[in-house]
């Protein structure tokens, strides 16, 4: 059993995209949803942005290139892409603030 001292929340994909989550709903996008299985994560932040979480990164796709971010950074990825996606179009009508945060755990 880990001790309280050595917990590291990333070191859990589960946990890790949980910060994920949250920081980007700091960041506008509320409409999203994760599910976890396996010793990985996904989160669906728009229709055309799912962030996986494995082997120590946070990893998505922009415009046919695989983009990887370190899990211990769950801000700097939201950052990321906040600035993809919140300017323009990219961001939905239906990811309003009044939408939801959904979890599924598998």
């Amino acid at each position: 059993m880990l001790s309280a001292t050595s917990y590291l929340p990333w070191h859990d994909p589960r946990e890790a995209t949980r910060l994920l989550r949250y920081a980007l709903h700091r960041q506008g996008f509320t409409h999203t949803y994760q599910s976890n299985a396996n010793g990985m994560s996904v989160l669906s932040v728009l229709t055309e942005l799912t962030v996986w979480c494995k082997d120590g990164s946070f990893v998505w796709t922009e415009e046919g290139a695989t983009i990887t971010h370190p899990i211990d950074d769950p801000v700097g990825a939201a950052q990321l892409i906040a600035e993809r996606y919140r300017h323009g179009q990219h961001l939905e009508e239906e990811h309003s603030p009044t939408g939801s945060v959904r979890e599924h755990s598998g």
